[in-house]
């Protein structure tokens, strides 16, 4: 039995290829076939290693009786959140108007047109605890299309217009939205535990980067301590997987225990950064050495041969979360020895009583021990852990997650001086130009030979914040000119000349029932967010170009969107110190190429570095030798050649 995905790529739709439901993928062939049979659209999006698509899945999907029901009365469809950015966003806004909140697997019943009129998320397959069964559900939706099918598509239209009426309005920036911020930060900010609000509690990676900018412009020693204390949390935590490394999506507690176990690359990337930008500021040897952890579990698990990074790890193995995660006891005392398992298990928490469904999740909240005694047996334990059970991989390989993981690379490179990361970092972006690209075009994903729809304005704005932090970490004029051209499409494609912002689609895109614009930083920064901090890098170092209008409108645009509730817009404010502050400003006019090498690991990366490949009426070189231009504070010091009197 197999249905009309069997022929994608997607790992996810590939997971419902064999369902007796008669799926299609997005496209012309399931809403001609919707017209045509005057039926309506089931819509359900998700990603492979979302554990309540699993559970739907199991439930319904694979359910004879469901089958039937959605394949006499429905056309369904599926779609992979990760390929298709736009449809996830409209619907699961469509998803938040109908339930005020959302989540995976979005749900969506819409008219052949696209058009919603129902919507929600998980659905049991039977009603029970107050939530109505899919099943029941299917029949009440399929008995309205049929005697009132008026109602419902007028319902939709009304849908669609509320929808396609939200305006913002730009406003000029000023640098009291940043302390406002910091009031809701300090305010939600849980001293107990670490992190802020209350559970479920994501990473959220790019609160921490803005919080420790801000200690750094103002000082202001409750925002590092903030930080601090939620990256040491989230380290000792089973959110942190201490036997083969790397972090889950979120905790499902205030305490960072418990995770949801699926880990995702782009968590890992912003997290890495977080933590290497702590070891900047502190150089607290802790944070490097959790950044480096985490690098040595995208580079054991996630990273292609080719030098792609894949996108996911499910939490469940053989239909149990958490199942690969977990210990006893007595399994360690047995695989190490009973003294050597004793002293292991004491040190990372693992009773008989247990912690998670009466096993144990390794931890170190019940310890101020961070020294490495035990690493000597993780990679015994790792090994064995992969023996008891697997986990399912999503080995696609998506632009805009590895573009994160690139400036990862690149600041955990320039942090720790090991070139091992630089290299990786490269051979990333060279993947991207090889097999995601066409030109200074940009594709969503790539697997098994073949890539997926042209690019969104996520793809685009996290390949250039990922070619900035190679330039900035080699000052390859390359990657700056391959910036300085994507950035040029971004704005052709996607810019909203007449009100500000980038639209989520551009003018390639498949047209959609609406064309949003993404600006607030959830589980990742929005490209609205990230095209903000680009185009105030790319200013001053690219002149030439005549950015400044732009960033200008773009500001301004986020500014007025931000005011309403600045804490969600975190990388936004993040730039917007670079804005109203800028770090130095340095031009070098180099003698030989190994000072363009050392350059970027003396400084913070801050700074913005100009290149002059040769002595200019600008900016001559003295003395024979690399000399260096730097402007800071609104003035500009003397040219020098005292390399390590400037930067140490």
């Amino acid at each position: 039995m197999s249905n009309h995905l069997r022929d994608t790529s997607s790992p996810y739709l590939l997971q419902h290829s064999e369902n007796p439901v008669d799926w299609y993928p997005w496209g012309k062939e399931a809403f001609e076939k919707a017209k045509k049979e005057n039926k309506p659209i089931f819509l359900s999006i998700g990603y492979s290693t979302c554990h309540w698509c699993h559970v739907m899945a199991h439930e319904s999907f694979e359910d004879d009786s469901i089958a039937k029901i959605l394949n006499a009365n429905f056309v369904s469809i599926k779609v992979d959140k990760e390929e298709r950015p736009d449809v996830d966003s409209i619907y699961m806004a469509v998803c938040q108007a109908f339930t005020g909140s959302g989540g995976w697997p979005t749900s969506i019943f819409m008219t052949p047109e696209q058009k919603p009129f129902f919507a929600g998320t998980y659905f049991p397959k039977e009603s029970r605890y107050g939530m109505m069964g899919f099943k029941e559900l299917l029949t009440v939706i399929h008995e309205k299309w049929v005697t009132n099918q008026k109602e419902l598509i007028g319902s939709a239209d009304a849908v669609v217009a509320t929808l396609n009426q939200k305006n913002t309005t730009p406003t000029q920036a000023d640098v009291k939205l940043i302390e406002s911020a910091i009031t809701l930060y300090k305010r939600n900010y849980d001293k107990k535990n670490g992190g802020f609000g209350s559970a479920p509690k994501f990473p959220a990676a790019h609160n921490l980067l803005f919080l420790l900018k801000h200690h750094e412009k103002s000082g202001d020693p409750q925002s590092l301590e903030m930080v601090e204390h939620t990256l040491q949390q989230m380290y000792k935590g089973g959110i942190f997987d201490h036997i083969g490394y790397g972090f889950s999506r979120y905790s499902t507690d205030n305490s960072f225990l418990v995770p949801h176990f699926e880990k995702m690359l782009y968590d890992n990337a912003l997290l890495i950064m977080a933590y290497c930008k702590a070891y900047w500021i502190t150089k607290k040897h802790l944070y490097l050495e959790v950044a480096e952890k985490t690098a040595t579990y995208i580079l054991r698990e996630m990273t292609s041969a080719e030098g792609g990074f894949y996108s996911a790890q499910d939490a469940d193995s053989d239909g149990e979360e958490g199942k690969y995660y977990v210990f006893e006891p007595q399994e360690l005392m047995d695989l190490l020895g009973e003294k050597n398992g004793k002293a292991l298990n004491a040190h990372f928490s693992i009773t008989e009583r247990g912690n998670f469904e009466g096993k144990s999740i390794p931890n170190l909240l019940n310890t101020e021990d961070y020294t490495n005694q035990f690493d000597s047996f993780l990679l015994q334990i790792y090994e064995y852990r992969k023996k008891r059970t697997h986990l399912h991989l999503d080995d696609k390989i998506l632009t805009s997650w590895n573009s994160l993981m690139i400036v990862a690379m690149c600041w955990l490179y320039r942090t720790s001086k090991n070139n091992t990361y630089l290299e990786v970092a490269k051979k990333a972006q060279s993947f991207i130009d090889e097999h995601l690209s066409r030109e200074d075009s940009l594709y969503v994903s790539y697997r098994q030979g073949s890539r997926s729809q042209i690019a969104f304005l996520d793809e685009y704005a996290n390949n250039i914040f990922a070619l900035l932090a190679l330039y900035d970490a080699t000052l390859n004029s390359q990657y700056l000119m391959q910036a300085i051209r994507k950035t040029k499409k971004a704005i052709g494609d996607f810019f909203d000349d007449k009100n500000g912002g980038f639209f989520l689609y551009g003018k390639d895109n498949e047209k959609l029932i609406m064309q949003p614009k993404e600006m607030y930083d959830g589980a990742i920064p929005s490209g609205n967010s990230i095209m903000a901090y680009n185009l105030i890098r790319l200013t001053p170092i690219a002149t030439e170009e005549s950015f400044d209008s732009i960033c200008k409108k773009q500001i301004d645009f986020m500014y007025g969107e931000a005011q309403h509730y600045p804490s969600g817009y975190a990388m936004f404010l993040y730039s917007l110190f670079d804005y109203f502050e800028p770090g130095e400003n340095i031009t070098v006019v180099p003698k030989k190429n190994d000072d363009l090498r050392i350059l970027p690991l003396c400084v913070s990366n801050d700074c913005f570095i100009k290149v002059c490949p040769e002595s200019s009426p600008e900016f001559p070189m003295i003395h024979d030798k690399t000399t260096y231009y730097i402007c800071k504070n609104h003035s500009c010091l003397p040219p020098t050649n005292d390399f390590q009197g400037t930067f140490g």
